[in-house]
Formats: C-alpha cells, sequence, structure tokens
C-alpha cells in the first residue's frame, strides 16, 4: 500500500519545506485544492521539480471542462488530478482523455458521492486509475464520524481504491486490512510536531501490517 501526504498548507515555500521533509517516507504528495488555489498550479511544477521520483498529485476537485482542467495540471507537473464523482460522467472522461495523451492518472473523488459503491465501479469503466473513498474535514468533525463506513465502501466496489477521511497512526491497518492501493492522510502528517517522524512511524506501520497479513 502507498503512502500518500496530503498538504493543505498555503504557500508554495511551505509546501516545499514539509515536502522536503516526509518525502523518504511517502511515496503520493499530494497538493491539497486549498494550496492550489492559494498558490496556483505553479506549486505543483515546484514540488515536482524538487522531487521528481515521486508522484505529484493536484488535488483539483473538477467538476466540469475535465479535459481543460486536467490538461493544465499535467502540463504543469502533476502525475495524478482529481476529478469530482458527482461531475458528469463526459467530465471525467474529457480527464481520462487528457490524461491518456500525457501518460498520467485520474483519480475521482467520492466525497459528497452517497452511492459510493456503484460510482466507483462506474468511475472505473470511465477510465480513472484508481477512486478516493473520501470524507472531507466538515464531514470528518460531525459526531460520531469514524473510517468504518469507507472502508465497508472500497472493500465491496472491488476497484482500485484510496482512503482519506481521518486516516492515522491507529487506523492504519485497518484501511491496509481493507484492501486500500493507497492511504491518504493529512493533519497527522502536517500538524505534527515532527512530520518526518510521523510520516516514518506511518510508513513502519504498513510496512509491520503487510508482514502481518502476509
Amino acid at each position: 500500500m502507498k503512502l500518500q501526504v496530503a498538504m493543505d498548507l498555503l504557500t508554495i515555500e511551505d509546501a516545499l519545506t514539509l515536502a522536503g521533509q516526509v518525502a523518504e517516507y511517502v511515496d503520493i504528495i499530494e497538493l491539497g485544492t486549498p494550496l492550489i488555489k492559494a498558490a496556483g498550479l505553479a506549486v505543483v511544477t515546484a514540488v515536482k521539480n524538487a522531487h521528481p521520483d515521486k508522484l505529484v498529485f493536484a488535488d483539483m476537485k473538477t467538476m466540469d471542462a475535465g479535459e481543460l482542467e486536467a490538461d493544465i495540471a499535467f502540463k504543469a507537473g502533476a502525475d495524478l488530478v482529481s476529478i469530482l464523482g458527482t461531475a458528469d460522467d463526459s467530465t471525467i472522461a474529457g480527464a481520462v482523455k487528457a490524461a491518456k495523451a500525457h501518460n498520467k492518472g485520474i483519480v475521482v473523488d467520492l466525497i459528497g458521492v452517497e452511492d459510493k459503491v456503484t460510482r466507483a465501479k462506474e468511475a472505473r469503466t470511465l477510465g480513472a486509475k484508481f477512486v478516493e473513498m473520501h470524507a472531507g474535514l466538515d464531514e470528518q468533525a460531525k459526531p460520531g464520524y469514524d473510517l468504518t463506513g469507507l472502508l465497508r465502501a472500497g472493500e465491496e466496489a472491488r476497484v482500485p481504491f484510496s482512503v482519506a477521511g481521518g486516516v492515522n497512526l491507529s487506523t492504519i491497518e485497518a484501511v491496509q486490512r481493507a484492501g486500500a492501493e493507497v492511504a491518504v492522510v493529512g493533519g497527522s502528517i502536517y500538524s505534527a510536531a515532527d512530520p518526518a517522524q510521523a510520516a516514518k512511524d506511518l510508513r513502519d506501520a504498513i510496512v509491520g501490517s503487510l508482514a502481518a497479513i502476509g
């Protein structure tokens, strides 16, 4: 299972600093939507130039003009671009067309999608590299929230998926056991007193869990 750091920061400088701290331990560096809105796609280029060996994920959360927006992000250096699962099929298909032209990938983000299982299968049929079982920060803040629903949807959909929404050291094993290809970790890394150590601990937990499962 790959480890993805989601960086919900606001400046290129902060993004480069955090990426430099955690790159050794992560596989995918995600530039969060607030970061892209605040700093522009220049942050994608900067991070990709600094870490060419890492997959850079532009979390565009595109809802329309899929081919155009994906093309712009890929040209900026992104390896993966997110399209919302609530978007029209044609928007996802357009983004996939751009991804194929650049030999890159589209991730369909299922945040806000009620029937995640059905939409996950549809997104995969449309050409998504994988889907993201995602609960946003606002949903996570609701009383009683936990990862169980996301993990269950991922297991049932039987397509390649990532999980985002409260993944941390205490839940990483459950994410791996559910069969996720990617664990997406945000605040547990970027808000930690020592982001590098936090990322290392998560990496070690993944390796340890894999050994236990094996």
